[in-house]
């Protein structure tokens, strides 16, 4: 089997990235294998900057991230700052006429997120947010299978996105302070995650939900945390399906583990994304391991297969199929299912019914 390239049909496209940490790396490993060229990246204190640019070979480090908006040799920006920053420089880089990849979430409220995805439309440039886990080929996989029937009628959703890396109380990070992290934490982190991938899988939407939220630890590292740790949510879809989430970033032994069950009148279909080589149809006569293999996938899935049957896909190779579907809507194409400003404000407002439902302990009709 040949392997397809996606030409993005412009010159090369010249990359900005704001930030310095673990998903600007990620971020310019995806670029730079989509062909980009990594011109200019800030951070939050210069010399973090030239560290950042020089252990991910950018050309230059600028003093603020002001400098990679205006800069006139850079089309598309990444921002993979914290959360309470993401607006404002989402903001800050349309109006600079950027193309924008902004971490998740878009913004820390429906209300912050919405203009954002209104500007972008306004704005005619390529804006998305990397819900990556859409581009695990076994996800198309899952999707194709739905949208040709296979499943029959949804029936209910199992869903749960678990971790154990906040499970001490010695165990802090920057996501743990509202301030910087914004209200929610588990939730907006990983639970949009899941939640989209829902809605991306299915083509129905939550219509619904009920919801409650733990804070485990009311301190970490010396200081005060107002967000979640966990959060359990109930829910009923547009068409009528019945679904039940649990999100918590204090399981034990759980490192990434979100899992998607889907039960239809006629088939179930598991994907893990901890085993994102498979995906489980269940049938009441029998049931069976999908393995990936392009020369037997869905056309939407064996598009985003870069290596043949055998040879594991991952984390990387979803993000890199992200960045490639950017790169290649800047250059005019449409590639299905890239997740734009659009379903960051979906996030975000899927995030503040959950807020609130756990808050006012009744369930929230969700807005379209």
């Amino acid at each position: 089997m040949t392997t397809e390239v996606i030409d993005i049909g412009v010159e090369t496209l010249r990359t900005g990235i704001v930030g310095g940490g673990f998903m600007a790396r990620v971020h310019a490993a995806a670029a730079r294998r989509a062909g980009a060229r990594l011109t200019a990246l800030a951070s939050s204190r210069r010399d973090r900057a030239e560290s950042a640019a020089r252990e991910l070979g950018i050309a230059r480090a600028e003093d603020d991230a002001d400098g990679v908006f205006a800069a006139s040799d850079i089309d598309v920006v990444h921002i993979c700052t914290p959360n309470a920053t993401h607006a404002a420089y989402a903001a800050a880089a349309l109006a600079a006429g950027k193309h924008v990849v902004c971490e998740k979430p878009l913004a820390t409220s429906a209300a912050d997120a919405g203009p954002l995805a209104s500007a972008a439309a306004d704005a005619r440039v390529v804006a998305a947010v990397p819900f990556v886990y859409r581009y695990h080929p076994m996800v198309r996989e899952a999707r194709a299978r739905v949208d040709a029937g296979e499943v029959g009628t949804l029936l209910t959703v199992d869903g749960a996105y678990l971790q154990d890396w906040m499970l001490r109380p010695s165990d802090d990070d920057w996501r743990a302070d509202a301030a910087t992290g914004g209200p929610s934490r588990a939730f907006a982190d990983i639970g949009s995650h899941l939640c989209d991938l829902i809605e991306f899988v299915t083509g129905d939407r939550i219509a619904r939900l009920a919801a409650r939220t733990r804070r485990v630890f009311d301190a970490r590292g010396g200081r005060e945390v107002a967000n979640e740790d966990v959060a359990a949510v109930l829910f009923e879809t547009t068409a009528g399906a019945l679904g039940t989430l649990v999100v918590s970033q204090m399981a034990p032994g759980r490192k990434n583990a979100l899992t998607l069950e889907l039960h239809g009148t006629r088939r179930s279909l598991r994907f893990e994304q901890e085993r994102p080589e498979e995906l489980w149809v269940g049938g009441r006569k029998a049931s069976r391991l999908l393995l990936r293999d392009p020369a037997h996938a869905a056309p939407a899935a064996a598009r985003l297969q870069t290596l043949p049957a055998g040879h594991p896909m991952g984390y990387q190779d979803a993000f890199d199929g992200f960045i490639a579907d950017v790169y290649a809507a800047i250059g005019g194409a449409d590639p299905d299912g890239l997740p734009t400003f659009a379903d960051g404000l979906r996030a975000a407002v899927l995030t503040d019914a959950v807020l609130a439902a756990a808050h006012d302990r009744t369930w929230i009709e969700v807005p379209a």
